[in-house]
């Protein structure tokens, strides 16, 4: 049988490395671009796609940091209009409050139920500068009588020192004629006149 000369035997196509041939590499002899025979090597797989969304979409955004700001921008928002509604609440009370204790007191000042204007409404402060005998007799010197009526300029509420003062001013018009009326509320619970002031106008 005839044999190649050994200088000519061939190496085994399908042997993967060849001393003194880098691995990968074409040898020499081999065009460039090309893999010799025996040699193919596989192209990659393409990696399966993400779990959620398309391959190569960016994450979505997460969102938690714009509903943080938007829930401490409500929230503030809240509580500012929750006090403003408490205080005009407040003054709005404190106000009619007032208007109530004038309307009261001027009543039975007109009516000439002065004892019991005296007592109900004046403070103790207030009544030992003013007898109960010189009001009477101040009340009736203004000859009023049930066709008065009371119209009020001003009134005006507000807080010194924790106590609460509200301020009166006004008319009671008579028929021919007409009584300033200055009052003043004060206290921490409960409002008691401190200042009164009715005298004929002009």
């Amino acid at each position: 049988m005839w044999r190649l000369p050994e200088r000519l035997h061939l190496s085994n196509p399908q042997d993967p490395y060849q001393p003194g041939q880098p691995s990968g590499e074409p040898p020499s002899g081999a065009p460039y671009g090309q893999q010799p025979y025996g040699r193919q090597f596989r192209s990659r797989q393409p990696l399966p796609p993400a779990p959620f969304g398309l391959p190569g979409q960016p994450p979505a955004r997460s969102r938690k940091g714009l509903w943080i700001v938007v829930g401490i921008v409500g929230g503030v928002l809240l509580l500012v209009v929750v006090g403003v509604l408490l205080i005009l609440n407040l003054v709005g009370g404190a106000t009619r409050n007032a208007s109530d204790l004038a309307d009261g007191f001027t009543r039975l000042v007109i009516a000439g139920e002065t004892d019991k204007a005296y007592n109900d409404f004046m403070d103790p402060a207030l009544k030992e500068q003013l007898t109960k005998e010189d009001f009477a007799s101040g009340v009736e010197s203004l000859k009023l009588d049930p066709s008065c009526s009371t119209a009020y300029d001003d009134l005006k509420v507000s807080t010194e020192n924790e106590t609460n003062i509200a301020d009166v001013t006004g008319l009671i018009k008579c028929e021919g004629k007409d009584i300033e009326l200055v009052y003043r509320f004060a206290g921490k619970d409960e409002l008691k006149m401190v200042n009164i002031r009715l005298k004929p106008k002009g």
